[in-house]
Protein backbone atom coordinates (compact mmCIF):
# COMPACT_ATOMS: atom_id res chain seq x y z
CA UNK A 1 0.00 0.00 0.00
CA UNK A 2 1.17 3.29 -0.36
CA UNK A 3 2.32 5.95 1.70
CA UNK A 4 -0.06 8.66 0.86
CA UNK A 5 -3.10 5.30 0.67
CA UNK A 6 -2.04 4.72 4.07
CA UNK A 7 -2.11 8.23 5.29
CA UNK A 8 -5.27 9.22 3.85
CA UNK A 9 -6.72 5.61 5.54
CA UNK A 10 -5.56 6.89 8.98
CA UNK A 11 -6.33 10.45 8.25
CA UNK A 12 -9.77 10.89 6.37
CA UNK A 13 -12.56 11.94 8.50
CA UNK A 14 -15.20 10.43 6.18
CA UNK A 15 -14.04 7.10 6.74
CA UNK A 16 -16.91 4.61 8.19
CA UNK A 17 -16.65 4.49 12.04
CA UNK A 18 -18.33 1.89 13.89
CA UNK A 19 -21.66 3.30 15.39
CA UNK A 20 -21.07 2.70 19.66
CA UNK A 21 -23.05 -0.53 19.65
CA UNK A 22 -20.86 -1.88 17.29
CA UNK A 23 -17.98 -0.65 19.20
CA UNK A 24 -19.56 -2.39 22.65
CA UNK A 25 -20.22 -5.53 20.13
CA UNK A 26 -16.31 -5.84 19.45
CA UNK A 27 -15.18 -5.64 22.85
CA UNK A 28 -18.01 -8.23 24.07
CA UNK A 29 -16.57 -10.79 21.09
CA UNK A 30 -13.00 -10.50 22.41
CA UNK A 31 -13.94 -10.99 26.19
CA UNK A 32 -14.40 -14.36 27.98
CA UNK A 33 -16.41 -13.73 30.29
CA UNK A 34 -19.44 -11.96 27.87
CA UNK A 35 -22.99 -13.79 28.77
CA UNK A 36 -25.77 -13.79 26.39
CA UNK A 37 -27.17 -11.02 29.04
CA UNK A 38 -24.58 -8.65 28.62
CA UNK A 39 -24.96 -9.02 24.90
CA UNK A 40 -28.89 -8.57 25.22
CA UNK A 41 -27.84 -5.57 27.11
CA UNK A 42 -26.52 -3.86 24.13
CA UNK A 43 -28.37 -5.12 21.47
CA UNK A 44 -31.41 -3.96 23.42
CA UNK A 45 -30.32 -0.12 23.40
CA UNK A 46 -30.94 -0.27 19.50
CA UNK A 47 -34.60 -1.10 18.55
CA UNK A 48 -33.52 -1.49 14.53
CA UNK A 49 -30.89 -4.48 15.87
CA UNK A 50 -33.15 -5.62 17.93
CA UNK A 51 -35.81 -6.37 15.31
CA UNK A 52 -33.18 -7.80 12.84
CA UNK A 53 -31.88 -9.99 15.35
CA UNK A 54 -35.84 -11.35 16.07
CA UNK A 55 -36.03 -11.56 12.54
CA UNK A 56 -33.16 -13.81 11.45
CA UNK A 57 -34.04 -16.35 14.60
CA UNK A 58 -37.17 -16.66 13.33
CA UNK A 59 -35.91 -17.21 9.64
CA UNK A 60 -35.13 -20.49 8.07
CA UNK A 61 -31.21 -19.42 8.71
CA UNK A 62 -32.13 -20.44 12.25
CA UNK A 63 -35.27 -23.03 11.94
CA UNK A 64 -37.31 -22.67 15.41
CA UNK A 65 -39.70 -25.68 16.60
CA UNK A 66 -41.68 -22.61 18.21
CA UNK A 67 -41.65 -18.50 17.14
CA UNK A 68 -39.60 -16.29 19.17
CA UNK A 69 -41.38 -13.90 20.11
CA UNK A 70 -38.70 -11.12 22.45
CA UNK A 71 -35.20 -10.44 22.38
CA UNK A 72 -34.31 -12.57 24.82
CA UNK A 73 -35.89 -15.81 23.25
CA UNK A 74 -33.98 -14.62 19.91
CA UNK A 75 -30.52 -14.16 21.96
CA UNK A 76 -30.81 -17.25 23.73
CA UNK A 77 -31.76 -19.45 20.85
CA UNK A 78 -29.18 -18.14 18.69
CA UNK A 79 -26.60 -18.67 21.10
CA UNK A 80 -23.82 -16.24 22.15
CA UNK A 81 -20.96 -16.77 19.54
CA UNK A 82 -23.98 -16.25 16.73
CA UNK A 83 -25.69 -13.04 18.38
CA UNK A 84 -22.32 -11.02 18.80
CA UNK A 85 -21.42 -12.23 15.09
CA UNK A 86 -24.45 -11.55 13.72
CA UNK A 87 -25.12 -8.50 15.42
CA UNK A 88 -22.00 -6.82 14.61
CA UNK A 89 -22.35 -7.87 11.06
CA UNK A 90 -25.88 -6.02 11.20
CA UNK A 91 -24.37 -3.20 12.74
CA UNK A 92 -21.23 -2.83 10.88
CA UNK A 93 -23.02 -2.97 7.41
CA UNK A 94 -25.43 0.03 8.42
CA UNK A 95 -22.44 1.89 8.94
CA UNK A 96 -20.49 1.00 5.74
CA UNK A 97 -23.97 2.06 3.82
CA UNK A 98 -24.60 5.77 4.37
CA UNK A 99 -22.64 7.17 2.22
CA UNK A 100 -25.71 7.60 -0.73
CA UNK A 101 -23.23 9.64 -4.03
CA UNK A 102 -22.31 6.23 -5.54
CA UNK A 103 -25.47 4.17 -4.55
CA UNK A 104 -25.13 2.24 -7.81
CA UNK A 105 -21.93 0.68 -6.85
CA UNK A 106 -22.92 0.69 -3.41
CA UNK A 107 -25.62 -2.04 -4.00
CA UNK A 108 -23.40 -3.80 -6.75
CA UNK A 109 -20.84 -4.16 -3.59
CA UNK A 110 -23.80 -4.93 -1.34
CA UNK A 111 -25.14 -7.55 -3.27
CA UNK A 112 -22.17 -9.42 -3.88
CA UNK A 113 -21.24 -9.16 0.10
CA UNK A 114 -23.93 -10.84 0.87
CA UNK A 115 -23.96 -13.85 -1.24
CA UNK A 116 -20.35 -14.05 -0.30
CA UNK A 117 -21.72 -14.38 3.55
CA UNK A 118 -24.40 -17.15 2.59
CA UNK A 119 -21.74 -18.89 0.25
CA UNK A 120 -18.80 -18.56 3.06
CA UNK A 121 -21.50 -19.76 5.78
CA UNK A 122 -23.03 -23.02 3.77
CA UNK A 123 -19.23 -23.61 2.51
CA UNK A 124 -17.84 -23.74 6.14
CA UNK A 125 -21.03 -26.07 7.24
CA UNK A 126 -20.72 -28.41 3.90
CA UNK A 127 -16.88 -28.88 5.17
CA UNK A 128 -17.34 -28.99 9.09
CA UNK A 129 -15.51 -25.75 10.32
CA UNK A 130 -16.81 -24.72 13.47
CA UNK A 131 -17.17 -20.86 13.32
CA UNK A 132 -19.93 -20.26 10.62
CA UNK A 133 -21.36 -17.08 12.16
CA UNK A 134 -17.62 -15.99 11.76
CA UNK A 135 -17.52 -17.05 8.51
CA UNK A 136 -20.62 -14.90 7.24
CA UNK A 137 -18.87 -12.11 8.89
CA UNK A 138 -15.62 -12.54 6.78
CA UNK A 139 -17.59 -12.78 3.44
CA UNK A 140 -19.65 -10.05 4.16
CA UNK A 141 -17.01 -7.68 5.13
CA UNK A 142 -14.28 -8.66 2.46
CA UNK A 143 -15.02 -6.08 0.24
CA UNK A 144 -15.58 -3.44 2.27
CA UNK A 145 -11.92 -2.03 1.09
CA UNK A 146 -14.14 -1.13 -2.49
CA UNK A 147 -16.59 0.70 0.01
CA UNK A 148 -13.50 2.46 1.71
CA UNK A 149 -11.76 3.62 -1.50
CA UNK A 150 -15.09 5.01 -2.74
CA UNK A 151 -14.57 7.43 -0.20
CA UNK A 152 -11.15 7.98 0.35
CA UNK A 153 -10.43 8.10 -3.90
CA UNK A 154 -13.89 9.74 -4.46
CA UNK A 155 -11.79 11.71 -7.38
CA UNK A 156 -11.02 8.47 -8.76
CA UNK A 157 -11.52 5.10 -7.83
CA UNK A 158 -16.10 5.43 -8.92
CA UNK A 159 -14.76 5.64 -12.39
CA UNK A 160 -12.18 2.95 -12.13
CA UNK A 161 -14.39 0.55 -10.35
CA UNK A 162 -17.24 1.09 -12.77
CA UNK A 163 -14.98 0.40 -15.91
CA UNK A 164 -14.05 -2.81 -14.40
CA UNK A 165 -15.85 -6.12 -16.42
CA UNK A 166 -14.15 -8.94 -13.50
CA UNK A 167 -12.99 -9.07 -10.50
CA UNK A 168 -9.42 -10.23 -12.23
CA UNK A 169 -9.29 -6.85 -13.86
CA UNK A 170 -10.54 -4.80 -11.03
CA UNK A 171 -7.07 -6.31 -8.95
CA UNK A 172 -4.74 -5.73 -11.73
CA UNK A 173 -5.64 -1.95 -12.12
CA UNK A 174 -5.58 -1.20 -8.26
CA UNK A 175 -2.28 -2.90 -8.00
CA UNK A 176 -1.49 -0.20 -11.01
CA UNK A 177 -2.66 2.41 -9.37
CA UNK A 178 -3.07 2.40 -5.73
CA UNK A 179 -0.04 -0.61 -5.24
CA UNK A 180 -2.16 -2.35 -3.01
CA UNK A 181 -5.81 -4.26 -3.56
CA UNK A 182 -8.96 -3.54 -1.77
CA UNK A 183 -8.24 -6.18 0.00
CA UNK A 184 -5.33 -4.72 1.60
CA UNK A 185 -7.00 -1.86 2.07
CA UNK A 186 -10.25 -3.50 4.01
CA UNK A 187 -7.76 -5.39 6.30
CA UNK A 188 -5.81 -2.07 7.39
CA UNK A 189 -9.56 -0.35 7.89
CA UNK A 190 -10.92 -3.80 10.03
CA UNK A 191 -7.41 -3.69 12.22
CA UNK A 192 -8.48 -0.05 12.95
CA UNK A 193 -11.71 -1.28 14.39
CA UNK A 194 -10.26 -3.66 16.55
CA UNK A 195 -11.71 -6.70 14.69
CA UNK A 196 -10.06 -10.12 15.97
CA UNK A 197 -6.67 -10.80 14.16
CA UNK A 198 -8.64 -14.05 12.18
CA UNK A 199 -11.26 -11.82 10.50
CA UNK A 200 -8.50 -9.10 9.80
CA UNK A 201 -6.14 -12.41 8.25
CA UNK A 202 -9.71 -13.73 6.42
CA UNK A 203 -10.21 -10.23 4.52
CA UNK A 204 -6.20 -9.87 3.81
CA UNK A 205 -6.14 -12.97 2.32
CA UNK A 206 -9.67 -13.29 0.52
CA UNK A 207 -8.33 -12.00 -3.31
CA UNK A 208 -5.01 -13.85 -2.52
CA UNK A 209 -5.62 -17.85 -2.86
CA UNK A 210 -1.93 -18.86 -1.93
CA UNK A 211 -2.22 -17.08 1.32
CA UNK A 212 -5.06 -18.64 2.87
CA UNK A 213 -3.67 -21.27 4.86
CA UNK A 214 -6.63 -23.05 6.71
CA UNK A 215 -10.04 -23.91 6.31
CA UNK A 216 -11.76 -20.75 7.60
CA UNK A 217 -9.86 -18.81 5.07
CA UNK A 218 -10.28 -20.77 1.84
CA UNK A 219 -13.49 -20.86 2.71
CA UNK A 220 -14.19 -16.78 2.43
CA UNK A 221 -11.57 -16.81 -0.99
CA UNK A 222 -14.12 -19.15 -2.71
CA UNK A 223 -17.37 -17.77 -1.41
CA UNK A 224 -17.19 -14.67 -3.97
CA UNK A 225 -16.38 -17.46 -6.84
CA UNK A 226 -19.47 -18.62 -5.45
CA UNK A 227 -21.16 -14.99 -5.67
CA UNK A 228 -20.21 -14.30 -9.44
CA UNK A 229 -22.40 -17.45 -9.89
CA UNK A 230 -25.40 -14.84 -9.33
CA UNK A 231 -23.14 -11.77 -10.60
CA UNK A 232 -21.09 -12.76 -13.74
CA UNK A 233 -22.87 -12.62 -16.97
CA UNK A 234 -21.98 -16.25 -18.12
CA UNK A 235 -23.22 -18.12 -14.86
CA UNK A 236 -22.41 -21.91 -16.35
CA UNK A 237 -18.59 -20.48 -16.63
CA UNK A 238 -18.68 -18.91 -13.39
CA UNK A 239 -20.11 -22.29 -11.76
CA UNK A 240 -17.54 -24.35 -13.57
CA UNK A 241 -14.65 -21.91 -11.96
CA UNK A 242 -15.89 -21.82 -8.27
CA UNK A 243 -16.64 -25.75 -9.01
CA UNK A 244 -13.07 -26.47 -9.76
CA UNK A 245 -11.77 -24.03 -7.23
CA UNK A 246 -13.88 -25.67 -4.47
CA UNK A 247 -12.68 -29.32 -5.55
CA UNK A 248 -9.39 -28.43 -5.21
CA UNK A 249 -9.21 -25.98 -2.15
CA UNK A 250 -12.27 -27.89 -0.19
CA UNK A 251 -12.43 -31.85 -1.76
CA UNK A 252 -15.66 -30.78 -2.61
CA UNK A 253 -17.44 -33.02 -5.51
CA UNK A 254 -20.16 -31.99 -7.44
CA UNK A 255 -22.93 -33.10 -5.51
CA UNK A 256 -21.89 -31.28 -2.35
CA UNK A 257 -21.26 -28.11 -3.84
CA UNK A 258 -25.10 -28.10 -5.72
CA UNK A 259 -26.30 -28.56 -2.27
CA UNK A 260 -24.46 -25.04 -1.34
CA UNK A 261 -25.70 -23.20 -4.24
CA UNK A 262 -29.28 -24.55 -3.25
CA UNK A 263 -29.08 -23.32 0.23
CA UNK A 264 -27.35 -20.03 -1.06
CA UNK A 265 -30.30 -19.84 -3.48
CA UNK A 266 -33.07 -20.43 -0.43
CA UNK A 267 -31.93 -18.26 2.15
CA UNK A 268 -30.61 -15.47 -0.57
CA UNK A 269 -34.41 -14.13 -0.42
CA UNK A 270 -34.02 -13.59 3.62
CA UNK A 271 -31.04 -12.01 4.08
CA UNK A 272 -31.42 -10.15 1.50
CA UNK A 273 -34.45 -8.51 3.28
CA UNK A 274 -33.03 -8.37 6.32
CA UNK A 275 -30.09 -6.19 4.60
CA UNK A 276 -32.37 -4.32 2.81
CA UNK A 277 -30.40 -5.01 -0.49
CA UNK A 278 -32.09 -7.17 -3.38
CA UNK A 279 -30.15 -9.93 -4.96
CA UNK A 280 -32.83 -11.14 -7.61
CA UNK A 281 -31.50 -14.67 -9.24
CA UNK A 282 -31.02 -14.86 -13.35
CA UNK A 283 -32.97 -17.35 -15.50
CA UNK A 284 -29.53 -18.86 -15.89
CA UNK A 285 -28.73 -19.33 -12.36
CA UNK A 286 -32.33 -20.25 -11.82
CA UNK A 287 -32.48 -22.96 -14.42
CA UNK A 288 -28.85 -23.90 -12.94
CA UNK A 289 -30.01 -24.44 -9.38
CA UNK A 290 -33.45 -26.38 -10.77
CA UNK A 291 -30.93 -29.09 -12.67
CA UNK A 292 -28.85 -29.57 -9.80
CA UNK A 293 -32.01 -30.51 -7.78
CA UNK A 294 -33.42 -32.95 -10.64
CA UNK A 295 -29.94 -34.70 -10.59
CA UNK A 296 -29.58 -34.55 -6.63
CA UNK A 297 -33.22 -36.27 -6.86
CA UNK A 298 -32.44 -38.70 -9.04
CA UNK A 299 -29.28 -39.85 -7.53
CA UNK A 300 -31.22 -39.86 -3.93
CA UNK A 301 -33.83 -42.14 -5.55
CA UNK A 302 -30.95 -44.49 -7.02
CA UNK A 303 -29.07 -44.33 -3.53
CA UNK A 304 -32.70 -45.79 -1.70
CA UNK A 305 -32.26 -48.99 -4.33
CA UNK A 306 -28.47 -49.64 -2.77
CA UNK A 307 -28.16 -50.82 1.06
CA UNK A 308 -25.15 -49.70 1.27
CA UNK A 309 -25.59 -46.04 -0.69
CA UNK A 310 -28.06 -45.58 2.30
CA UNK A 311 -26.28 -46.41 5.07
CA UNK A 312 -23.90 -43.55 3.71
CA UNK A 313 -26.28 -41.44 3.22
CA UNK A 314 -27.64 -42.14 6.71
CA UNK A 315 -24.38 -41.44 8.19
CA UNK A 316 -23.90 -38.43 5.89
CA UNK A 317 -26.97 -36.44 7.12
CA UNK A 318 -26.13 -37.69 10.66
CA UNK A 319 -23.09 -35.92 10.75
CA UNK A 320 -25.05 -33.17 9.22
CA UNK A 321 -27.21 -33.10 11.45
CA UNK A 322 -25.09 -33.47 15.05
CA UNK A 323 -23.05 -30.32 13.17
CA UNK A 324 -26.36 -27.86 13.04
CA UNK A 325 -27.75 -29.46 15.97
CA UNK A 326 -24.38 -28.01 17.96
CA UNK A 327 -25.10 -24.61 16.29
CA UNK A 328 -28.50 -24.75 17.44
CA UNK A 329 -27.08 -25.93 21.04
CA UNK A 330 -29.58 -29.12 20.86
CA UNK A 331 -28.46 -32.71 21.55
CA UNK A 332 -27.70 -34.69 18.13
CA UNK A 333 -28.95 -37.57 19.25
CA UNK A 334 -32.12 -37.08 21.21
CA UNK A 335 -33.07 -33.73 19.56
CA UNK A 336 -33.32 -31.86 23.24
CA UNK A 337 -31.19 -28.97 24.61
CA UNK A 338 -28.14 -30.09 25.48
CA UNK A 339 -26.16 -29.63 28.64
CA UNK A 340 -24.18 -26.22 27.79
CA UNK A 341 -27.81 -24.99 26.56
CA UNK A 342 -29.38 -26.20 29.78
CA UNK A 343 -27.32 -24.04 31.95
CA UNK A 344 -28.63 -21.34 30.02
CA UNK A 345 -31.92 -21.44 29.91
CA UNK A 346 -31.76 -22.44 33.75
CA UNK A 347 -30.29 -19.59 34.69
CA UNK A 348 -32.74 -17.64 33.34
CA UNK A 349 -35.72 -19.11 34.47
CA UNK A 350 -34.10 -19.34 38.24
CA UNK A 351 -33.74 -15.50 38.04
CA UNK A 352 -37.46 -15.44 36.91
CA UNK A 353 -38.36 -17.35 39.76
CA UNK A 354 -37.12 -14.11 42.26
CA UNK A 355 -40.61 -14.16 44.05
CA UNK A 356 -41.77 -17.20 45.87
CA UNK A 357 -45.14 -17.19 44.38
CA UNK A 358 -43.35 -18.10 40.84
CA UNK A 359 -41.82 -20.94 42.06
CA UNK A 360 -39.28 -23.28 39.20
CA UNK A 361 -38.95 -26.74 39.54
CA UNK A 362 -36.64 -29.19 38.45
CA UNK A 363 -36.79 -32.81 38.03
CA UNK A 364 -33.35 -34.83 37.70
CA UNK A 365 -34.25 -38.13 35.52
CA UNK A 366 -32.06 -41.30 34.98
CA UNK A 367 -33.27 -43.97 33.35
CA UNK A 368 -32.92 -47.64 35.39
CA UNK A 369 -30.78 -50.28 34.41
CA UNK A 370 -29.35 -48.63 30.80
CA UNK A 371 -25.76 -49.74 30.49
CA UNK A 372 -27.72 -53.48 30.60
CA UNK A 373 -30.00 -52.48 27.05
CA UNK A 374 -26.58 -51.69 25.92
CA UNK A 375 -24.48 -55.00 26.91
CA UNK A 376 -27.35 -56.86 25.83
CA UNK A 377 -28.96 -55.20 22.75
CA UNK A 378 -25.91 -52.83 21.42
CA UNK A 379 -25.57 -49.35 21.69
CA UNK A 380 -27.61 -48.78 18.52
CA UNK A 381 -30.69 -50.10 20.05
CA UNK A 382 -29.65 -47.98 23.28
CA UNK A 383 -29.71 -44.96 21.33
CA UNK A 384 -32.71 -45.84 19.86
CA UNK A 385 -34.43 -46.16 23.17
CA UNK A 386 -32.65 -42.85 24.14
CA UNK A 387 -34.76 -40.99 20.97
CA UNK A 388 -37.58 -42.43 21.82
CA UNK A 389 -37.70 -41.77 25.27
CA UNK A 390 -37.11 -38.27 24.89
CA UNK A 391 -40.18 -38.05 22.06
CA UNK A 392 -42.54 -39.39 24.31
CA UNK A 393 -41.55 -37.52 27.69
CA UNK A 394 -41.23 -34.23 25.81
CA UNK A 395 -44.61 -35.34 24.70
CA UNK A 396 -46.24 -35.16 28.00
CA UNK A 397 -45.16 -31.88 28.96
CA UNK A 398 -46.34 -28.41 28.17
CA UNK A 399 -45.31 -26.17 25.74
CA UNK A 400 -43.40 -23.82 28.47
CA UNK A 401 -41.31 -26.79 29.91
CA UNK A 402 -37.66 -27.50 28.76
CA UNK A 403 -36.26 -31.00 28.42
CA UNK A 404 -32.78 -31.74 28.01
CA UNK A 405 -30.22 -34.31 27.80
CA UNK A 406 -28.10 -34.23 30.90
CA UNK A 407 -25.53 -36.97 29.28
CA UNK A 408 -25.62 -40.43 29.08
CA UNK A 409 -29.29 -41.43 30.13
CA UNK A 410 -29.58 -38.57 32.42
CA UNK A 411 -32.19 -36.21 31.53
CA UNK A 412 -33.70 -32.82 33.12
CA UNK A 413 -37.18 -31.36 32.90
CA UNK A 414 -37.63 -27.43 33.78
CA UNK A 415 -41.12 -26.63 35.12
CA UNK A 416 -41.51 -23.15 35.33
CA UNK A 417 -43.94 -21.20 37.47
CA UNK A 418 -44.77 -24.85 39.06
CA UNK A 419 -44.69 -25.87 42.42
CA UNK A 420 -43.37 -29.10 43.18
CA UNK A 421 -46.13 -31.16 44.32
CA UNK A 422 -47.54 -30.59 40.58
CA UNK A 423 -44.17 -31.37 39.02
CA UNK A 424 -43.88 -34.69 40.79
CA UNK A 425 -47.44 -36.01 39.66
CA UNK A 426 -46.52 -34.53 35.77
CA UNK A 427 -43.31 -36.89 36.39
CA UNK A 428 -44.98 -40.02 37.97
CA UNK A 429 -47.52 -39.71 35.04
CA UNK A 430 -45.20 -40.01 32.62
CA UNK A 431 -43.39 -42.94 34.29
CA UNK A 432 -46.52 -44.40 34.38
CA UNK A 433 -47.10 -44.10 30.94
CA UNK A 434 -43.39 -44.86 30.10
CA UNK A 435 -43.45 -47.90 31.61
CA UNK A 436 -46.38 -49.67 30.16
CA UNK A 437 -44.77 -48.31 26.31
CA UNK A 438 -42.27 -49.93 24.81
CA UNK A 439 -39.63 -48.22 23.49
CA UNK A 440 -38.49 -50.10 20.76
CA UNK A 441 -38.80 -53.59 19.27
CA UNK A 442 -36.00 -56.02 19.46
CA UNK A 443 -36.50 -59.47 18.21
CA UNK A 444 -39.97 -59.00 17.72
CA UNK A 445 -39.99 -58.58 21.82
CA UNK A 446 -40.97 -54.86 23.29
CA UNK A 447 -38.19 -53.27 25.08
CA UNK A 448 -40.03 -51.44 28.04
CA UNK A 449 -37.92 -49.58 30.25
CA UNK A 450 -38.67 -47.50 33.82
CA UNK A 451 -36.75 -44.20 35.18
CA UNK A 452 -36.02 -42.67 38.47
CA UNK A 453 -36.51 -39.39 39.46
CA UNK A 454 -35.68 -36.84 41.60
CA UNK A 455 -37.64 -33.29 41.96
CA UNK A 456 -36.53 -30.08 43.84
CA UNK A 457 -37.78 -26.69 43.90
CA UNK A 458 -36.85 -23.42 44.00
CA UNK A 459 -40.28 -21.91 45.80
CA UNK A 460 -41.93 -21.09 49.15
CA UNK A 461 -40.37 -24.41 50.90
CA UNK A 462 -36.91 -23.72 50.04
CA UNK A 463 -34.91 -20.76 48.46
CA UNK A 464 -31.41 -21.42 46.70
CA UNK A 465 -28.32 -19.70 46.42
CA UNK A 466 -28.24 -20.31 42.55
CA UNK A 467 -29.18 -22.46 39.82
CA UNK A 468 -26.08 -25.05 40.29
CA UNK A 469 -27.72 -25.72 44.11
CA UNK A 470 -31.03 -26.05 42.52
CA UNK A 471 -29.96 -28.73 40.01
CA UNK A 472 -27.53 -30.23 43.08
CA UNK A 473 -30.39 -30.89 45.13
CA UNK A 474 -32.34 -32.93 42.22
CA UNK A 475 -29.98 -34.65 41.56
CA UNK A 476 -29.25 -35.45 45.31
CA UNK A 477 -32.87 -36.48 45.58
CA UNK A 478 -32.33 -38.78 42.50
CA UNK A 479 -29.57 -40.62 44.08
CA UNK A 480 -31.71 -41.60 47.05
CA UNK A 481 -34.53 -42.50 44.03
CA UNK A 482 -32.43 -45.16 43.00
CA UNK A 483 -30.76 -46.38 46.62
CA UNK A 484 -34.24 -46.88 47.24
CA UNK A 485 -34.72 -49.78 44.24
CA UNK A 486 -35.61 -47.25 41.48
CA UNK A 487 -38.60 -46.88 39.04
CA UNK A 488 -39.83 -44.15 41.53
CA UNK A 489 -40.41 -40.14 41.62
CA UNK A 490 -39.02 -38.81 45.08
CA UNK A 491 -39.15 -34.84 45.71
CA UNK A 492 -37.56 -33.43 48.16
CA UNK A 493 -40.00 -31.46 50.21
CA UNK A 494 -40.11 -34.23 53.56
CA UNK A 495 -44.31 -33.81 52.99
CA UNK A 496 -43.92 -35.03 49.73
CA UNK A 497 -43.38 -39.36 50.66
CA UNK A 498 -41.53 -41.51 48.23
CA UNK A 499 -43.73 -43.73 45.96
CA UNK A 500 -43.11 -46.56 43.55
CA UNK A 501 -44.70 -46.74 40.27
Amino acid sequence: MSPELTAALSLCRNLPSPPAIALRLIELAQDPETDIASAADVISLDMGLSARMMRIANSPLYASRRRIENLGQALTMLGLNATLQLALGFSLARALNDDERHAQLHNAVWRRSILSALAARYLGLSCGARRVEELMLAGLLQDIGILTLLQIRSDDYPQLLASCTSNDELLARERSSLECSHADVGASLCEQWGLPRFLVDAISHSEAPAEAVDLFERCVVLSSHVANIWLADNADAAREEALRLAHENLGMDSARFDQVLQQVSEMLPEISALFDVPVPSPARVTYLLDHASELIALRNLRELQDASAWERRADHYEQKARRLAEQAHLDALTGVLNRRQLEVVLEQEFTHASHPDRPLSVAFIDLDDFKKINDQHGHLVGDQVLQAFASRLQAHLRGSDTVARFGGEEFVVLFPGTNQQTAVDVIRRVLGAIAHTPMVTVADAPLHITFSAGVATHGIYERFADMRDLLKAADDVLYRSKSLGRNRVIARAPESQPTAC
